[in-house]
């Protein structure tokens, strides 16, 4: 799935208040670093949020989405972190209803942590395998029974929806994208770039 180098395809990071740092910042670096290093692949990396006011992040970083819901380019693939902010965001209407209407439009939707609670909450999930953060996985089978939930894993690829386990878990989750998207040799190389062995 590698570009020519012309269409940029886009990846959005979703922003929220009371988003987990690593969630959100350990797929930017892998994805960012891929993207600078490699433009001729011809992916872009941006985050987006509610409004462009700066995002209160779970331990305290603040960090300025470059998007807001409604300006931000058409997405190829979306990632929905995960901390204590998704909690409001499961009975929230509007955003359950924004990520039902990004369902019907984004290929590719990606969660890491309990982002894959709100993706449930949103039905998003009905009848397919999924994870989340280890202390979760018993409220990701609640709100939705259907949902086949794995533990013990990094990461679920079900084609067109990637949840991920728990904060570090979004950083393999990122990899495995490359490798969707680019390649394994592609995903080896940022590997090494960013001095990722989590077997060392």
């Amino acid at each position: 799935m590698s570009g020519s180098g012309t269409d940029v395809r886009h990846i959005g990071i979703l922003l929220f208040d009371q988003v987990e740092e690593l969630d959100a910042v350990g797929p930017w670096e892998v994805l960012a670093s891929w993207a600078r290093s490699c433009p001729a692949d011809g992916w872009a990396v941006c985050t987006l949020a509610r409004d462009r006011a700066p995002v209160s992040c779970a331990n305290g970083l603040c960090i300025v989405p470059h998007h807001t819901l409604d300006d931000a380019p058409a997405l190829d693939v979306l990632i929905h972190p995960g901390g204590q902010g998704t909690r409001p965001l499961l009975t929230d209407d509007e955003h359950l209803t924004w990520l039902r209407t990004q369902r019907e439009r984004v290929p590719l939707m990606t969660s890491v942590c309990t982002g894959s609670l709100v993706y449930a909450a949103a039905g998003l999930l009905r009848d397919r395998p999924a994870t989340t953060h280890w202390s979760s996985l018993d409220l990701l089978g609640k709100l939705d029974p259907s949902i086949e939930v794995r533990d013990e894993v990094r990461f679920v690829d079900d084609g067109d929806i990637i949840t991920s386990a728990g904060v570090s878990a979004g950083i393999d989750m990122a990899l495995h994208l490359i490798t969707r998207l680019a390649g394994p040799d592609r995903a080896r190389q940022v590997e090494r770039d960013i001095q990722y062995d989590p077997a060392a």
